[in-house]
């Protein structure tokens, strides 16, 4: 098939906008109307690799999101699961960072809208409503629990069922094997960081033994006042949970302790 017959079958499947322009040989930048959330056009090259042709990103779709997405944070909690439906879903190949769509059978419009389906939903993830975004935080903020604590070490939502049967102050994670066991609190919102605040006062009211880990979604669009009162009861904070990953994590392995030296002071829960 030509190339003037393969740019006309991309126009008859996909949008009159499609265009194909030389790029070294037997390479071909495939133009079309399709874009970021800031404009950036979708980058989809047309190859021959061996004796077939593919459609490729070159890495660049995962490369343009990292601009305002945390490498580790794209592909964990929500947003993993967005990526990993579209690609399922078209037959989509991630190879190493690298999204391919082999040309079967010479459809190359079928081929071509596809691959831009795919794309399109994997962008998605730059358009998730407020509510998806407070969710997808919840979900970093376990994830990266999760890959650093022991999972028999780690209870989510925890309250004390001695003193608060009706679970009215709730801990987001109670990290044990420790004498003092440490209470992770993500803080989304004015909201969240009052619901901390409070529980951390009526844990010291009750004498209950713990230290305190606040780690923000975004510190600074926060109330400083809200800030405040919560700075008053809580011991270490991190102001944003992309931008701090790699020190939560050393503080996390720095202070937790192994669950060996604990075990001689204190029963794990």
């Amino acid at each position: 098939m030509s190339i003037n017959t393969i740019e006309q079958d991309f126009i008859n499947k996909v949008s009159a906008k499609v265009r194909l322009s030389a790029d070294g040989k037997e390479r071909f930048r495939v133009l079309t109307p399709f874009q970021f959330e800031d404009g950036d056009q979708l980058v989809i090259v047309l190859k021959k690799v061996g004796d077939r042709w593919i459609l490729s990103d070159e890495a660049h779709t995962y490369m343009h999101l990292t601009y305002e997405i945390d490498e580790k944070l794209l592909h964990s909690g929500t947003r993993k699961k967005i990526i990993a439906k579209a690609l399922s879903m078209f037959d989509v190949d991630d190879r190493d960072g690298e999204l391919i769509l082999d040309v079967s059978d010479g459809n190359y419009g079928d081929a071509l809208y596809d691959f831009t389906q795919a794309l399109l939903k994997i962008t998605d993830v730059s358009y998730l409503s407020r509510e998806r975004v407070q969710s997808t935080f919840m979900e970093d903020f376990r994830a990266l629990l999760c890959e650093v604590v022991p999972e028999e070490r780690m209870r989510f939502d925890w309250s004390d069922s001695e003193r608060d049967a009706e679970r009215n102050y709730i801990v987001d994670c109670r990290i044990n094997g420790m004498p003092d066991p440490l209470f992770v609190y993500a803080l989304a919102n004015n909201d969240r960081i009052r619901d901390a605040t409070i529980a951390l006062h009526q844990f010291k009211e009750w004498d209950i033994p713990f230290r305190s880990l606040g780690i923000f979604k975004n510190r600074g669009a926060t109330s400083r006042k809200v800030q405040a009162r919560f700075s008053d009861v809580c011991q270490k904070q991190f102001p944003s949970l992309s931008l701090n990953d790699a020190s939560i994590r050393a503080y996390l392995v720095d202070n937790i302790g192994s669950i060996e030296e604990a075990e001689t002071s204190w029963r794990i829960q």
